[in-house]
């Protein structure tokens, strides 16, 4: 049986029959990201739940090797395809964390954290600060409690409804993101509007 969160096969689903379904522009957050990483002169970026490469390509046009994570077999030839075959790109669960030993400058997590459960969001927290490497940045984009879908669905537990055909998403306020981030570093946290409200979440390792 597969991890629940995980959901490979609503991911697999997903990207065979939607394919490119957020286009090919990177998100606000990660040029957002990408600003910060350029005034720290980040070199390496890991980004987990890297899908089909859109937000991956603004860090590479800007100097910066890109590794990623992503549970979908077709997204991650997606990426391939379209951004070539030079990117390192784990496939597997974010869950699995870590699939290598390296450490990174960088690491920019875009609307995942939020579909994970309460243990798993805390572990991946804790697996992304390990990889950082001293004075390394995470940025994470979180969903708001002001987006509309909030409330919306089947009460999980506090603040997580399953909604969307068995996505199963949190929603974050300021409490709950300085409840897990802060043992991470947290020094700034930002609305930042996209399809959703969201919170930009920025942590820095160190120093």
């Amino acid at each position: 049986m597969e991890k629940e969160t995980g959901q490979p096969e609503f991911w697999e689903s997903a990207f065979l029959e939607k394919q490119a379904m957020w286009g090919f522009e990177p998100s606000r957050s990660a040029i957002l990201a990408k600003d910060l990483f350029v005034e720290k002169a980040v070199k390496n970026v890991l980004i987990p739940g890297i899908g089909y490469g859109r937000n991956a390509q603004v860090f590479r046009d800007n100097g910066m090797a890109v590794s990623g994570i992503e549970i979908s077999k077709t997204a991650i030839e997606m990426a391939k395809k379209h951004y070539g075959t030079d990117m390192i790109i784990h496939h597997g669960s974010v869950t699995d964390m870590p699939f290598d030993d390296r450490q990174y400058d960088g690491i920019f997590c875009y609307a995942l954290i939020h579909l994970l459960d309460s243990r798993e969001r805390e572990k991946l927290i804790r697996d992304c600060y390990n990889q950082l490497s001293e004075n390394g940045h995470m940025i994470f984009t979180v969903i708001s409690k002001e987006a509309h879908t909030y409330g919306q669905g089947k009460l999980i537990s506090k603040d997580r409804y399953e909604m969307f055909g068995g996505v199963k998403m949190f929603f974050y306020d300021s409490a709950s993101i300085h409840a897990e981030f802060d043992q991470a570093g947290l020094f700034e946290i930002t609305a930042v509007t996209e399809n959703y409200p969201f919170f930009l979440i920025k942590c820095k390792k160190g120093g």
